[in-house]
């Protein structure tokens, strides 16, 4: 479970619309902070700073947003938008958390232990979903959801989020009934069986020479 809150430092902006270019020039990032009850507040980041921060922390890090050096807010990353050709970071959306409000994140599903499917039949295993919807309070979120492969012991067992614990204080919103991982057997290539030739003429002689034809008797002389 998370503890400790990665500090994110903010400043108030007031550019909008194509003014926003010259922060991303300046290495700064705009962003909108925003939540219940909350007027949106735009703010720059510093990108090197947020780059950084972004290889440290999961989508459901809680943060401790700092703007101008004094408001604070604890806040989530709730999305991120990025330029497709360049890959640099165009904006990104904080959501505040209020004291006591349950939020919604999507958690990433983590496999623990081992499986005698895959150790000891050959078999591969399969991530048939890689998050999880989930509702808790901030400090109850895990940094994912851990689930044991023990269970897969053959390749008819899989394991459904029905069948997977969830830490106190966190509730499922994803479909229960939901595939999680499975064991695909290993693939078995069945080499084709070459013919055997047999030489021409070779079984012909073989059934000419196999049995004697019966002798021949002489006619009877006539007259």
């Amino acid at each position: 479970m998370s503890s400790a809150q990665p500090v994110l430092k903010a400043a108030s902006r007031t550019e909008t619309g194509k003014a926003v270019s010259h922060l991303r020039k300046a290495g700064r990032i705009p962003a909108v902070v925003f939540g219940h009850g909350l007027t949106s507040m735009p703010v720059s980041l510093d990108a090197h700073e947020f780059e950084l921060l972004r290889r440290k922390i999961r989508s459901n890090t809680l943060l401790s947003l700092v703007i101008d050096d004094k408001d604070k807010h604890r806040v989530l990353i709730h999305g991120i938008q990025v330029d497709p050709r360049t890959r640099h970071l165009l904006h990104v959306d904080l959501f505040a958390i209020k004291s006591g409000e349950e939020v919604t994140v999507e958690l990433p599903i983590r496999t623990a232990g081992s499986s005698f499917a895959v150790d000891r039949l050959g078999g591969t295993l399969l991530h048939t979903m890689d998050h999880v919807r989930v509702r808790a309070l901030p400090d109850k979120l895990p940094d994912a959801l851990e689930v044991s492969i023990e269970g897969l012991d053959d390749f008819d067992k899989a394991i459904h989020l029905r069948d997977v614990p969830l830490p106190a204080g966190v509730a499922l919103l994803s479909d229960p009934d939901e595939m999680v991982l499975k064991v695909a057997p290993p693939h078995v290539v069945e080499e084709p069986v070459a013919p055997v030739e047999v030489p021409v003429g070779e079984g012909e002689a073989e059934a000419e020479g196999g049995a004697e034809a019966p002798a021949t008797e002489p006619e009877p002389a006539q007259g």
